[in-house]
C-alpha cells in the first residue's frame, strides 16, 4: 500500500511538522497500527479510510504517535487533507470521524488548507511547584488546556525566553497529561507572527514537537483574548518551525496551513 510523509504547517520541505498518512480501506488491528507508527518514528502517522456516502463524515481519521494513540493532531489532519485533495481522493472540504468528533478539512484558494477543530477550554491554575526548574524558565502564568489537548500551557516573560529553552524532560512529564505549552508575545509582530510557542510532549515519546496543531486549540483563545483579535498567527519555534494561522469563532478554532509531500512510496509489512 502507498505510504507518504508530509510535512505540514509549511510550504517548503524539510520544515513543519512530518506525519505519515496512510489511506486504507479500512483499520487493520491496533497492533499493526502501533507498529507501522512506530516504524515510520514522526510524531505522529495517520490512518484514514473511507466511509460510505450519506453520513456525518467522509473518511475515518485515527492517529498514532510511536508510543501512543492520541485523541487529537492538527499536523496529521492537515497532512491527510494534502494527500486526499493532491490525489484527487477527495474534492472539496472533507469531514473527518475522529476520537474528537466529526473535523472538517477545507481547501483555500490560496492552496492552503483550513482544519475546523474545537477550542480548548482554559482554566487558570496555580504554577505547579518544580515547573520552573523543570522548563529552566518561571512562568508568568498556568492554564490547564482540558481533556482533549491535555497539556498545561504556560506563558513566559518575552519570545526570547522561550527560544532559549532546554528543558529537563524526565523532570518535565509530570505536570500535565501529555506535555508542557510554552508561549510569549511576539516581539515584533512585523515579523509575520503575534505569538511564538513550543510544545514537549516526553510522555507520548515526543521531546519537542515540531509544529503542534492541537497546541493551537489552546493559543487560538489565550492570544486573542490578550490581543483583541480572533484572527492571528502563531509561530512554533522548534528546529524546524512552522507558522499556524489560527481563527477563534467561539467553540470552534480555525488552524490554517500548508502541506508539503516529501516521501511517497510502498508499505510492505
Amino acid at each position: 500500500m502507498r505510504i507518504r510523509i508530509v510535512d505540514a504547517f509549511t510550504d517548503r520541505p524539510f520544515s513543519g511538522n512530518p506525519a505519515g498518512v496512510l489511506l486504507l480501506d479500512a483499520f487493520p488491528d491496533d497492533a499493526w497500527l502501533r507498529n507501522v507508527a512506530k516504524e515510520v518514528n514522526h510524531a505522529e502517522t495517520a490512518f484514514a479510510h473511507p466511509l460510505p456516502a450519506g453520513g456525518e463524515a467522509d473518511w475515518a481519521l485515527r492517529w498514532f504517535t510511536p508510543v501512543a494513540e492520541v485523541a487529537m493532531c492538527g499536523h496529521a489532519t492537515l497532512a491527510t487533507a494534502h494527500v486526499l485533495h493532491s490525489t484527487r481522493a477527495h474534492k472539496g472540504p472533507v469531514r473527518f470521524a475522529t476520537r474528537s468528533g466529526v473535523l472538517i478539512a477545507t481547501p483555500q484558494p490560496d492552496g492552503s488548507l483550513t482544519l475546523d477543530f474545537p477550542t480548548a477550554p482554559l482554566t487558570p491554575v496555580p504554577v505547579p511547584d518544580g515547573v520552573a526548574e523543570a522548563l529552566g524558565a518561571e512562568p508568568v502564568s498556568a492554564f490547564d488546556t482540558g481533556p482533549q489537548v491535555g497539556d498545561l500551557l504556560l506563558e513566559l516573560a518575552d519570545e526570547k525566553t522561550v527560544l532559549g529553552l532546554a528543558p529537563d524532560l524526565r523532570s518535565l512529564g509530570r505536570f500535565s497529561e501529555r506535555g508542557i505549552i510554552a508561549t510569549a508575545r511576539a516581539e515584533d509582530p512585523a515579523t509575520g507572527h503575534d505569538y511564538v510557542s513550543r510544545c514537549f510532549f516526553p510522555n507520548i515519546g515526543i521531546d519537542e514537537d515540531p509544529v503542534t496543531g492541537s497546541a493551537h486549540t489552546a493559543l487560538a483563545p489565550f492570544w486573542s483574548e490578550r490581543l483583541g483579535s480572533p484572527d492571528l498567527t502563531g509561530l512554533q519555534a522548534s528546529p524546524r518551525s512552522g507558522h499556524v494561522r489560527t481563527g477563534l469563532r467561539g467553540d470552534r478554532t480555525l488552524l490554517s496551513g500548508r502541506a508539503v509531500t516529501v516521501i511517497d512510496g510502498e508499505l510492505l509489512a
